[in-house]
């Protein structure tokens, strides 16, 4: 009997193991498989696509455009058709320093030459250039002087307030399907534009831009500001962030894929630490935008945009269209 008792111990004990044994194993499967997941969701994170494809100008005409920003000179050439649109088919950006008071005019006329001469090389006619000074850069002291100079030798120079440049930037942007559900954001080194439709009406928003540091403003009162902006977004337009600009252009080339045209952006600023460490200030402070808005908006995704600014907004204008 008594060996008969240690044979049923026996047996319950291997039967417990097996059993512990398999509940250990079920549990390991479940956290080897929510680790997977995570993995997988945060590669998709990484890996995000939006594959929208720009319908391809027709017969297009070619288009330059040369803006005086707050952090210098850039070009674009472009080729637009009738129905407005658009391909790049040239850009370069210049570093005049602009906000920072460097640039005189003996700079302006170089640089301003070079770019037209590369323009009209291009195969772009002189009558169909055309010059900006945006919002940002109109508020430095020394954009006067550079406005008086271009006059001076010729050029007419197109002053854009921050509702056109959010205008502009909302045509060339956000293309026309997503006008309805997205909004628009150009985190700019003077100022920071926030515009979306709204009953086919442009609303356009000012804040501060990324290099607001520069007037040693705190990164909590920009917070603040930006944030209170931002509420104004209506939630119907919270679904797609398109977004332009200097400090967006620093984070989307972490995350580019090829020649996309457009790169989907992180949402989590942590996730562009070695951005800041390899860029200067202006990064962190763009950031601190960039979270403000996302924070309000709890956007689905944020897309930029590797083609179009608010010059080509203008050109689209000057176009006949919009």
């Amino acid at each position: 009997m008594k060996k008969m008792s240690l044979l049923w111990m026996v047996l319950l004990t291997i039967s417990h193991a097996f059993v512990s044994c398999k509940s250990e194993e079920k549990k390991e499967v479940k956290l080897t498989s929510k680790i997977a997941e995570k993995s997988a969701k945060k590669e998709k994170r990484k890996t995000a696509s939006f594959n929208y494809k720009p319908t391809k100008p027709i017969n297009g005409t070619l288009k330059g455009v040369v803006e005086l920003g707050a952090s210098g000179f850039n070009s674009f050439i472009v080729a637009i058709d009738k129905n407005n649109n658009w391909e790049m088919k040239s850009k370069e950006f210049g570093n005049s320093l602009i906000a920072e008071g460097i640039t005189n005019t003996e700079e302006v006329n170089k640089k301003l030459k070079k770019y037209i001469q590369r323009i009209i090389e291009f195969g772009v006619k002189p009558s169909n250039i055309h010059f900006v000074v945006s919002s940002g850069a109109n508020k430095q002291d020394i954009t006067k002087l550079i406005k008086q100079e271009l006059k001076r030798i010729g050029y007419v120079v197109n002053v854009v307030t921050p509702e056109q440049e959010g205008q502009y930037a909302l045509d060339a942007v956000i293309p026309k399907r997503y006008e309805k559900t997205a909004y628009l954001v150009d985190i700019g080194s003077g100022n920071t534009k926030i515009s979306y439709l709204d009953s086919d009406k442009m609303i356009g928003k000012e804040t501060y831009g990324a290099k607001y540091f520069q007037q040693g403003v705190a990164d909590t009162i920009v917070y603040k500001a930006v944030h209170k902006v931002a509420e104004k977004i209506p939630s119907n337009r919270a679904s797609q962030c398109f977004i332009i600009g200097g400090v967006p252009y620093q984070l989307a080339k972490s995350l580019r894929k090829g020649n996309e045209r457009y790169t989907v952006l992180n949402k989590d600023t942590n996730f562009y630490q070695k951005v800041i460490k390899r860029r200067d200030e202006k990064i962190k402070s763009g950031l601190n935008i960039f979270k403000a808005i996302n924070d309000v908006t709890k956007v689905h995704s944020v897309i930029f945009d590797w083609d179009a600014n608010f010059t080509i907004g203008f050109l689209l204008a000057t176009n006949g269209k919009k």
